[in-house]
């Protein structure tokens, strides 16, 4: 009875062992092919990081996150981020005081056309422009980080399940040893009592 239900709870693992190496077999493809199409989505945009005297006058803050790119060109989802967030968004800002492209669309929207023919509205309206090409450019940028973040959970996620299926085929050859030891022990006959006398 025993040896059954080792038997059993073995063949059970080996199944599941089965099921997590395919799934690592899949998240290994995902983490490849997500890395793959990460990587020449951003090579054909063709952006080169800035250097150091580029980013001279930004924020210290913004500088450093920049620094371990400085003039590499842009391939990555890190870079991608990096780029977005301490490059693009900080030019964004300093062109339009701070405001978001919905407000100064807002802004732009209310101009009568008399008012949008002038000096100060076309640059308003073109202040319009630059955001929203901005803010494009960044949410493609991000989009790219995000992927690459997938790929990047994907990637852990099959060393896990290969990790994982390594262990539980481990314990089911040792299920599957144990059974056949208590069978042979169950086989084994009894040693005859010798009778004793008194």
């Amino acid at each position: 009875m025993r040896s059954a239900f080792d038997k059993l709870i073995s063949w059970t693992g080996l199944a599941l062992v089965a099921v997590l190496v395919t799934a690592g077999g899949l998240l290994t493809w995902a983490n490849t092919f997500i890395g793959d199409q990460v990587h020449d989505q951003l090579v054909m945009q063709d952006i080169t990081m800035p250097t150091a005297e580029a980013v001279a006058e930004l924020p210290q803050a913004d500088q450093k996150a920049l620094e371990p790119y400085f003039g590499s060109q842009l391939d990555t989802g890190a870079e991608a981020k990096a780029f977005a967030d301490h490059y693009i968004l900080v030019h964004m800002n300093a062109a339009s005081d701070g405001r978001t492209y919905e407000e100064v669309s807002g802004e732009f929207l209310q101009l009568s056309p008399e008012e949008k023919a002038t000096e100060d509205g076309q640059a308003l309206g073109q202040l319009r422009q630059t955001l929203f090409m901005g803010n494009t450019l960044r949410g493609l940028l991000l989009y790219g980080y995000a992927f690459a973040t997938i790929g990047t959970i994907t990637g852990i996620a099959a060393y896990v399940s290969f990790g994982a299926a390594a262990v539980l085929l481990v314990l089911v050859l040792l299920g599957l040893w144990h059974a056949r030891r208590v069978e042979h022990t169950a086989e084994r006959p009894a040693p005859a009592q010798v009778a004793q006398h008194a």
